[in-house]
């Protein structure tokens, strides 16, 4: 799979995420030991799995938009998937520390984000330090050989009955 590929899967998996992270149906609430954050507008548990808010949600719109332009070629799919690999590598990582998993009361990174956020850092940063293969065409290699194919008539005319057989000087 290409770079750009990539983040166009990931850019639709993180828009749709965002968008269904502003519906309030598909919210939970949240556990009565959850920790608390001091924006708690739409938070809860997204799918009953992954806890949120609104400005989770619109990190991960924008987060999906930034991978759809990836994709289209505005911005570059491999510094996209890099700063993505860095981005929820520190969330990860700040999820499993207690005092900093709700990012300083601002965004919920506990729970299943941990998870969530580790797994779409490390493919990440496998698509934006890869060295991509350069596939070479076919296509190319059989227009170079038809042009060498000699006339019938020109290889009856000097001996050579069977194209196939090489061309030798009379």
């Amino acid at each position: 799979m290409r770079t750009a590929t990539f983040a166009l899967f990931l850019g639709i998996a993180y828009l749709s995420t965002g968008l269904l992270g502003l519906v309030p149906e598909a919210l939970r609430p949240p556990a009565t030991d959850a920790p608390p954050v001091h924006v708690d507008l739409l938070y809860g548990y997204l799918l009953g799995l992954f806890p949120v808010n609104v400005l989770q949600s619109v990190l991960r719109l924008a987060i999906g938009a930034w991978g759809i332009t990836a994709w289209h070629g505005v911005t570059s799919p491999r510094m996209f998937a890099r700063g993505l690999a860095v981005l929820y590598g520190v969330l990860a990582v700040m999820g499993l520390i207690p005092e900093a998993n709700t990012f300083f009361g601002i965004l919920p990174v506990y729970g299943h984000n941990v998870w969530l956020h580790a797994g779409t850092a490390a493919a990440a940063a496998y698509f934006g330090w890869r060295t991509e293969v350069v596939v070479e065409r076919r296509a190319d290699v059989a227009g170079d050989r038809r042009e060498r194919v000699m006339l019938v008539s020109h290889n009856r005319r000097h001996g050579h009955s069977d194209r196939r057989q090489p061309f030798s000087e009379v």
